[in-house]
């Protein structure tokens, strides 16, 4: 009898019984997926596929430092991924960031009416509030699986040891400093056999039960004053105060404090229409090559509020003149290279550029934000991008490619690759290395306040600063030789 009703209904009313028909297979299909999503998960906790870490809790700890250290009001939530990094600090960032992607992380909300609510996947910046639990896979912590220090024993060596002990700037019970070389990344990725992550927690631990870990970043090719955290305390102080600085340049807030200075040296293609001024220009990412690569490029009126804001102070430290020349063995002015093409009947060779020195302050930490601010708003491309200065290394006749592309620092350098490769690069090269240069950073000294134990009770007009330099690489330092060779540099 119903059959034969609902049949009546669809002949008399089909727009009627599809609105209704439609209703009930997505009804049909949410419930599938619910159904389906707590099979799973029920199965999953039955045997024992979960670790489920304590309730969050918004006790002080050390990213309240930042913010208290330049005058700003703390917050009492945290993400998803800095609670489970707190929680978990044998867990390396890597794999926790890994686990978001592929969606393997979920969180119990402490709101749930009922205690058999299931959780529900999470992303890494998702807010935590006070009481939700973190579930994580029960895999990764099986201690059974090898860890990147042992995977990474088959490659150890004394003079791996050496050469990153080498690089060593400054240690404290807080923080260590290193002197990036170029063409070595930071952190390991696809392809990448070696990183500075990687070798600083093999050799750089010392009396330390925990590995150093990054504060900051360095593209591949720039050179410099790298901070990493000795303990995960200290880590996340850092990563506040780095954070912070970028919050309070970005938000324009009036009476910041600025606790912490960077200064890069960069050699840059042309000169600047101004010796010194501010770039307070919006940064965004775009993709490019059909999804293949992306890029920074400077947010126009359509999407400026989706950009990043950044902000960059710079000077121009010195400038050689326009059709400048310089041979890989001397003293040769633009005097004597326009005799010498008078010589050769040369007299319409284009004339080499202008190059100069600039000091770069940048208030926020953007990505390649230097490298774009440089190229796209002051008009000089910095010496060796061949990313963002493509055009200018072009017009010029250098390669269009990196330096690190040919500079195989997967692998750890031999003694002659370091007397070569390391030291190529400069202007009178056939290629150009990426000569952006983190030369000199202050950073508050945070190890008194880590020692005295006491991290809600922070007083920045009693804490110290930290004064790093780090000396020019060797082909900044041969480009600078060169440079200052002529008079009128």
């Amino acid at each position: 009898m119903a059959e034969r009703l609902l049949l009546r209904q669809i002949i008399r009313r089909p727009a009627t019984v599809k609105i209704i028909l439609t209703k009930l297979v997505y009804e049909q299909k949410c419930w599938y997926t619910a159904a389906s999503d707590g099979e799973n998960y029920d199965k999953e906790k039955n045997t024992n596929q979960w670790l489920i870490l304590p309730p969050f809790n918004p006790a002080p700890d050390a990213s309240s430092i930042g913010k208290k250290l330049y005058g700003r009001p703390d917050e009492t939530n945290a993400s998803a991924l800095n609670w489970i990094l707190k929680c978990c600090p044998h867990l390396p960032r890597s794999l926790v960031q890994k686990l978001f992607r592929l969606r393997q992380v979920r969180k119990q909300s402490s709101s749930a009416g009922s205690k058999d609510q299931r959780p529900r996947r999470v992303g890494a910046k998702d807010l935590m509030d006070i009481g939700d639990r973190i579930c994580l896979p029960k895999s990764v912590d099986d201690k059974s699986h090898p860890t990147v220090e042992e995977k990474n024993q088959s490659f150890s060596s004394e003079e791996e040891r050496r050469f990153v002990q080498s690089l060593e700037l400054y240690k404290d019970s807080a923080i260590i400093v290193i002197n990036k070389p170029p063409g070595m990344p930071v952190q390991g990725g696809v392809g990448i056999r070696r990183s500075l992550d990687e070798l600083a927690a093999k050799y750089l631990r010392y009396d330390c039960m925990e590995p150093p870990r990054l504060v900051h970043r360095l593209d591949r090719d720039s050179t410099g004053i790298l901070v990493m955290g000795r303990t995960q305390l200290s880590t996340t102080v850092l990563h506040s105060v780095f954070r912070e600085k970028t919050i309070g340049a970005s938000n324009d807030i009036l009476g910041s404090k600025r606790i912490l200075h960077k200064r890069y040296w960069a050699l840059v293609i042309g000169s600047p229409r101004r010796r010194q001024g501010s770039v307070s220009v919006p940064l965004i990412k775009v993709v490019v090559d059909n999804g293949k690569s992306e890029r920074i490029t400077v947010a126009d009126n359509s999407n400026r509020l989706s950009g990043q804001h950044a902000v960059t102070d710079y000077r121009v430290i010195a400038s050689s003149p326009s059709g400048l020349f310089l041979t890989q063995s001397s003293n040769v002015s633009s005097m004597s290279y326009l005799l010498s093409c008078v010589l050769e009947g040369m007299l319409f060779k284009p004339s080499p550029p202008c190059y100069t020195w600039l000091e770069l302050s940048p208030l926020t930490g953007r990505k390649h934000q230097l490298r774009v601010h440089c190229a796209e708003v002051l008009g000089t491309p910095i010496v060796g991008d061949y990313k963002y200065g493509r055009q200018a290394h072009k017009k010029i006749g250098h390669y269009l490619e990196s330096a690190s592309d040919h500079l195989k620092l997967s692998d750890m350098p031999s003694k002659d690759e370091k007397d070569t490769e390391l030291e190529s690069g400069s202007i009178s090269d056939e290629q150009f290395s990426l000569h952006l240069h983190c030369k000199e950073m202050v950073v508050p000294d945070i190890s008194v306040v880590l020692q005295n134990g006491n991290i809600s009770d922070v007083d920045s007009a009693r804490i110290r600063d930290i004064v790093l330099r780090a000396p020019l690489p060797a082909h900044m330092q041969r480009s600078w030789d060169l440079l200052s060779s002529n008079h009128n540099f």
